[in-house]
């Protein structure tokens, strides 16, 4: 019988057995309690993180986590994972397994700290061999949302000059090949751009002009508080660009269907000119 210890930085711990469900969100909550259900409303959350986030089923040999809200999640487990740490970006539909041990879920942007200022949401999910109290609690699926902060400020403009710059910048994760340490170069950017639309780059062979796109693309995915390329938080980031990167792919401002359309596109020489 397995056993799963749900923490998080304002949330009273919640213990989840086998032939349970966990589930929660903004406001998870309904009108009639259910046997076998905990549900529980996280504590500080965005107004734009859906009302039932996820759903976590414990069995008697596996814990599955299932993601049905509309954010984007980070899930990674740790050392007890098989074959070593993992890492995956949980979107809706998606379900993953809990490894044993302790596992790590990242809400992207799920708690509001300010006025239009927004930070990651941490959970981590423990999970062992064991007989936790009995817990119970409600259940409602909704699934009210509103849109996320950087969809509420304005995406990317599809196919403008950041567009491609955040698409070429995130590459590496958007390809898979996220194992290297250090994303595209200035000049590898400028020269995947004019690869995607048939030789014209508007002027990014100029340094300045791509490291431009690149902070008004951090502003974007960051936010104010956390952006790497703030003044107030010059050094605590090594790499703004790497972290900028792996950003825009977590949030999907520019997706692996996106880079596909522009590899064909390229191809077949119907690269779009803005």
């Amino acid at each position: 019988m397995l056993q799963v210890m749900v923490r998080g930085g304002d949330l009273h711990p919640v213990c989840v057995r086998s032939g349970e469900r966990f589930v929660f969100g903004r406001d998870p909550h309904g009108d009639r309690p259910r046997p076998g259900v905990v549900a529980v409303r996280l504590p500080g959350c965005a107004p734009h993180v859906s009302g039932v986030l996820a759903e976590l089923t414990v069995g008697q040999e596996a814990a599955l986590l299932r993601w049905v809200g509309g954010n984007e999640g980070r899930l990674s487990s740790l050392l007890d994972a098989p074959g070593g740490a993992r890492r995956v970006t949980l979107v809706a539909a998606m379900s993953a397994m809990l490894d044993p041990g302790k596992n790590e879920l990242v809400v992207l942007a799920g708690k509001q700290v300010g006025a239009d200022l927004f930070t990651d949401l941490l959970l981590t999910f423990t999970v062992t061999s064991g007989e936790p109290d009995p817990a119970e609690s409600l259940l409602h699926l909704r699934r009210d949302t509103e849109l996320k902060p950087h969809l509420r400020k304005g995406l990317l403009t599809r196919h403008s000059k950041e567009w491609y710059v955040a698409l070429a910048l995130a590459e590496p994760w958007l390809a898979g090949d996220d194992d290297s340490p250090f994303p595209p170069t200035n000049r590898r950017i400028y020269e995947r751009v004019r690869e995607w639309r048939a030789g014209h780059a508007w002027n990014l062979e100029r340094p300045q002009r791509v490291d431009d796109a690149i902070r008004a693309i951090s502003q974007i995915a960051f936010g104010e508080l956390a952006d790497p390329y703030a003044e107030a938080r010059v050094g605590r980031i090594q790499n703004p660009r790497f972290a900028v990167g792996k950003r825009i792919a977590e949030y999907r401002l520019v997706t692996a269907e996106d880079l596909d359309e522009v590899e064909q596109a390229a191809r077949f020489g119907r690269a779009p000119r803005d």
